[in-house]
């Protein structure tokens, strides 16, 4: 398996229409994958192209700046934060942490479900679900060049503390800084509280969640969270600038209108 951001999966067949916790995981370090993972280990696939093409239009290493320096104050609470947050291992904020890893659509576009309090699905909103998967292509032709660029180790590079996804080759090669998912979770949350405005803030609350369960999993920096996100709006930004783009989101709103009158997911919390 290949290091893609979490290639996505093929979205069809694949949303689970309940948007209530996984259940707990045990003994997670002694399995070489973990439950999340090894379901979609089996069909792993590209995502479809994104709107922007190989140039995006923007430089991210130039709108992030580089990384704080180990030793500065910014640095110093990142690895502090790391630390802190491996007392989370085997929660229930573990388990999100996990789902939030999936890339796929199946457990984001779950979570983004409940807080929108709409079902966004492939049979659902079918658009909206595609428009989401083109975005995660977009997001790694903005955020490649800047991990190139300052190739910030990762959290768990050097000790072997805790962290939410199996140690692959990818975490001593693939640089932290800044976090693609953390990108890729507020610029969906973006678009998600546009078509779905009335639940903007549980929308929005979502897609911080999202990027803060990469601090938790343990392999990002709060930092590298924080640049995705400005890289997430900037990506947002631009993407308002082209005319698929528009025309898919116009699109989107009705699919998101017609599937509020099915009523809100099934098995979401509270």
């Amino acid at each position: 398996m290949t290091r893609n951001m979490l290639a996505p999966l093929a979205l069809a067949g694949l949303f689970i229409s309940g948007c209530s916790a996984l259940e707990p995981v045990h003994d997670l370090f002694a399995r070489p994958v973990t439950p999340v993972l090894a379901a979609a280990a089996s069909s792993w696939a590209e995502p479809p192209p994104g709107y922007l093409g190989d140039n995006p239009g923007l430089d991210g290493a130039l709108v992030i700046g580089p990384p704080p320096t180990p030793d500065s104050p910014r640095g110093k609470a990142d690895r502090a934060a790391f630390n802190a947050t491996r007392k989370f291992v085997n929660t229930p904020t573990w388990t999100q942490a996990i789902a939030d890893a999936d890339l796929s659509g199946r457990e984001g576009l779950k979570s983004f479900s409940c807080a929108a309090g709409v079902t966004i699905s492939p049979e659902a909103t079918p658009t909206l679900a595609r428009m989401l998967l083109r975005m995660t292509s977009d997001a790694a032709t903005i955020y490649r060049p800047a991990k190139a660029a300052y190739q910030r180790a990762r959290p768990p590079v050097g000790n072997t503390r805790p962290i939410c996804v199996p140690r692959e080759p990818w975490i001593a090669t693939d640089g932290s800084y800044p976090s693609g998912h953390g990108l890729i979770g507020w610029s969906w949350a973006l678009v998600i509280s546009e078509v779905a405005p009335a639940r903007a803030s549980q929308i929005l609350a979502r897609g911080r969640a999202f990027g803060d369960s990469r601090v938790i999993c343990g392999v990002h920096f709060q930092s590298d969270v924080e640049a995705g996100r400005y890289l997430g709006s900037a990506m947002v930004s631009r993407l308002h600038g082209d005319a698929a783009f528009e025309t898919d989101l116009a699109t989107a709103r009705a699919e998101v209108a017609a599937s509020r009158t099915t009523g809100a997911p099934k098995g979401c919390a509270g």
